[in-house]
């Protein structure tokens, strides 16, 4: 990751003095916890939405957006996800049973893979054909572990296959060659051929359909260390030979930003937005490369903010490279995907610290709420995103020790939230106050979505971030007068409470029996640190 400066970092403030620096510093401190505070104190605890549900020619949102990412790293591929045939944990051809059904549960529309930074040392010729014949390999990126190569193109595309999920392959252009990616592809998707051949002869005749094709991953890092005119060259270089065989089209997303480098962006779309489908995006909610990332469980009341806050500027990032690609593509041809996104804070003590793993506790939920809510808002250009990873990495779905599997809070939210999924979104506005973080950033003090599905029910997804104060809600519309209104509400009895193997769920969704349809809308009241998710008809 590139830990690049923060283009607005002067609506921060700034203190100069040359001397009692110290002093100064303190001060600096109080003074913005003083603003967390009072804006806790002071901002409404009530919120009127307007909901436009006449308003016609809505974009649909796609269920991409709850797309997930799977990376050979820590224990994400190998115990989390595959187990082999002969494992003594219960499994399906070797993929765990237990983590599957969460899967299917969760209704997870794409999934990304083999990286992340490990795809590009990922050589796919190395994991086919018989598993006992396969390279070992030694993962140079995430802790030097040692992999058997038993999970390769197959295993991942018969479990997306297995599960109705659109793979997303992430090719090898850091250390690969052009040929090595346009044979993967060939072997992949081509009926006929040599490739087709040995596709066969390693036991499956008919080829996959594989939309999604990202060339390279974090090209300005660990994918290659270019800069971004000499990736945009690189790139048309390798997506030119990616061919569409046998009737598979394919989508070819570019490699992106970090976060808050525009440039990257506007030199894409200067030199390649024409060969490109799409154009990614990385912004994790990290306060910074360099020394302690926090604890993912124990934090005080001012650190819960700086995380929230720092999820919550997504949304101006977002906005600032929507500019840069509206300039260059008025017609918004070329879609930004959100390949990697979602918290990053230090590893679990006396866990490898190569292998990401985390806690994820009631506050990871709400960080998924407020993005969820956010990305809803922009899809006619954000067309997918994808949290970081689906087990055992970072925010993840699902966390597992050996035989034991549990459900994360981030994981309920996703479930919760997954009735948007091909839902079209439905305009609404709202007044809300601001949460000051004590590192001078400004976020909503509430957060709502609305969407309409196919047999025409509304749901309402509403996060209150406050940790210490309800939100009355207010649910106003054009003209529909609501006669039934159903929910779950996700909350726990502390903000830092996450769920334990072998231990009854501390956060766990329930019944929400407090909103009340009104004749003329819907009222409830958003516990403190909750979200809620509601259906009306």
């Amino acid at each position: 990751m590139n830990d690049f400066s923060h283009p607005e970092r002067a609506k921060t403030p700034i203190f100069v003095i040359e001397t009692n620096n110290l002093i100064m510093i303190m001060i600096k401190k109080t003074l913005t916890l003083i603003a967390v505070l009072a804006a806790a104190l002071t901002a409404s605890a009530q919120v009127k939405v307007s909901v436009h549900e006449t308003v016609k020619d809505q974009p649909v949102i796609p269920a991409e957006i709850y797309g997930q990412f799977s990376e050979h790293l820590g224990k994400c591929i190998y115990e989390g996800i595959w187990v082999g045939k002969d494992s003594s944990i219960p499994n399906v051809d070797g993929y765990r049973t237990d983590v599957l059904e969460a899967f299917r549960a969760l209704k997870v529309p794409v999934l990304r893979w083999p990286g992340g930074c490990f795809g590009d040392e990922y050589h796919w010729m190395d994991g086919i054909g018989p598993q006992e014949n396969r390279k070992k390999l030694v993962n140079n990126n995430w802790g030097s572990t040692v992999e058997d190569n038993s999970f390769g193109t197959h295993e991942f595309l018969n479990l997306c296959e297995m599960l109705g999920i659109e793979p997303y392959i992430s090719g090898n252009v850091g250390s690969g060659t052009v040929e090595e990616l346009a044979k993967w592809v060939e072997y992949m998707t081509a009926k006929e051929g040599s490739m087709a051949e040995l596709r066969a002869k390693n036991g499956r005749k008919e080829p996959w359909k594989v939309k999604y094709l990202g060339v390279g991953n974090e090209s300005w890092g660990c994918g290659g260390d270019m800069t971004a005119d000499y990736y945009s060259d690189v790139y048309k270089r390798y997506a030119l030979y990616a061919r569409n065989y046998s009737g598979n089209s394919l989508y070819k997303v570019a490699c992106g930003a970090s976060d808050y480098d525009y440039n990257w962006t506007k030199v894409m779309m200067q030199n390649a937005r024409t060969k490109m489908d799409a154009l990614s995006l990385h912004y994790y909610t990290c306060k910074g490369w360099t020394g302690s990332k926090g604890s993912a469980t124990q934090f005080t009341t001012e650190e819960y903010y700086n995380v929230l806050a720092k999820t919550c500027e997504i949304e101006e990032v977002l906005k600032n490279h929507f500019a840069i690609m509206d300039a260059y593509d008025p017609d918004k041809k070329v879609a930004l995907i959100l390949d990697e996104w979602g918290t990053w804070f230090d590893v679990e003590p006396g866990t490898n610290p190569g292998w990401l793993f985390q806690q994820n506790t009631m506050r990871d939920a709400m960080v998924a709420a407020l993005n969820l809510n956010i990305f809803q808002k922009y899809t006619e250009r954000l067309k997918m995103a994808n949290i970081a990873q689906i087990v055992n990495v970072l925010q993840a779905m699902v966390l597992t020790d050996g035989e034991k599997m549990v459900l994360t809070p981030t994981y309920h939210v996703f479930r919760m939230f997954n009735v948007h999924q091909n839902a079209t979104y439905v305009p609404s506005d709202y007044a809300t106050g601001n949460i000051v973080s004590a590192e001078g950033r400004i976020m909503d003090d509430f957060s709502a979505c609305v969407s309409r599905d196919a047999a025409g029910k509304l749901h309402v997804s509403l996060a209150n971030p406050y940790l210490d104060k309800p939100v009355t809600v207010e649910l106003a519309f054009d003209q529909l007068k609501p006669k039934t209104v159903t929910g779950e509400i996700l909350k726990a009895d502390k903000i830092n409470a996450y769920n334990e193997f072998g231990k009854a769920p501390a956060v766990a969704p329930t019944a929400f029996t407090g909103a009340k349809a009104t004749g003329k809308g819907v009222k409830l009241t958003l516990p403190a640190a909750s979200v809620v998710v509601l259906e009306i008809q």
